[in-house]
């Protein structure tokens, strides 16, 4: 490829492939086209499948492809690979793994969406790799891949020219990723923003929200803990209060909290203040010391320690990055 011909990117489909994971992406590339002249446009893509034809996908909808022996992977830019109900029967499809086999040798940059992980892992191309597809998946990837390092948490993840992205919406976070390292910052925000997508989050943010899966314990008592906690950050929010606040002695608070949510409580009471600070510095001008305070840190250092911690990212770098009225 030549410094002034457009990037090709395919697009894998197979039977009960999930919509949104191909459309998603195709759609960031599809938006960052549109300032272009059609003959000067950065991207051009190819849909292909197994044997070509019509594919069925999970929505119902038919498309057509072309067969991937017809596709020529010499000068493939991007691959993509979605998920769906139908992943696990294209990663026994024999014809489709051999071909990712050898076509991702002369590839790029080689994606998967969601459960789209599981072809690439069928394929051998995440071996002794860290990946990542949805949060529901991970167990069953590690079960069935144990020689991959799976990573639970973030919304993709890159590791030698391999990009692996959580559940579904995380493709379009993915795309956003290559397309600023392909146009930079600035067209990728601006297609964000096309996409009504005004934060463009970073691979290491982890894959749902601290609330999200605080309340989706079964005991309702967990949800009201929650919303009491996002009520008052600045408060002492230390384990013996929300004990109190739960009716229960602080040692079985601990034990069941981390049953139901997967973490300990002063781990979730950082992750809703880091989660508080962050809608912050996305949505206002305030000062960060100021952010700090109302998020319930102690001093603007321990916001700073916790940004690092948890995002990688001082709290400045990540309103230059993120903040919603960025140029």
């Amino acid at each position: 490829m030549t410094s002034s011909s457009p990037r090709r990117l395919v697009f894998v489909l197979f039977e009960d492939a999930l919509l949104l994971d191909f459309a998603g992406p195709m759609q960031v590339f599809e938006l960052a086209c549109e300032t272009y002249e059609r003959k000067h446009a950065p991207y051009v893509w190819q849909i292909c499948s197994s044997k070509g034809g019509r594919i069925r996908i999970s929505a119902g909808l038919e498309l057509m492809t072309t067969p991937v022996a017809d596709c020529d992977p010499t000068d493939i830019d991007t691959l993509f690979v979605g998920g769906g109900p139908g992943v696990h029967r294209a990663a026994a499809d024999p014809r489709l793994i051999e071909w990712l086999h050898a076509a991702s040798p002369n590839v790029r940059r080689v994606c998967s969406v969601c459960t789209g992980t599981f072809v690439l892992a069928a394929a051998g191309l995440l071996s002794g790799r860290k990946a990542t597809t949805h949060w529901g998946s991970c167990e069953l990837l590690g079960a069935r891949h144990p020689e991959i390092s799976v990573l639970v948490d973030p919304v993709f993840v890159h590791d030698r020219g391999i990009w692996t992205s959580a559940g579904v919406t995380a493709g379009i976070d993915l795309a956003l990723s290559l397309l600023e390292d392909d146009l930079g910052h600035r067209e990728a925000m601006r297609v964000a923003r096309r996409l009504v997508v005004f934060l463009k989050r970073p691979g290491g943010q982890a894959q749902f929200s601290v609330p999200l899966s605080v309340q989706s314990a079964d005991d309702r008592s967990f949800e009201e803990i929650s919303t009491w906690i996002q009520g008052n950050l600045g408060r002492d929010l230390r384990v013996e209060r929300l004990a109190e606040k739960a009716g229960m002695s602080p040692r079985t608070f601990a034990r069941v909290f981390r049953q139901r949510t997967g973490r300990s409580p002063g781990k979730a009471v950082e992750e809703f203040r880091v989660e508080a600070a962050r809608r912050a510095l996305e949505e206002s001008n305030v000062g960060i010391k100021e952010i700090a305070t109302r998020a319930g840190f102690q001093s603007e250092e321990h916001l700073r320690r916790a940004f690092r911690r948890r995002l990688n990212v001082l709290p400045h770098e990540y309103r230059a990055r993120f903040h919603r009225n960025d140029p």
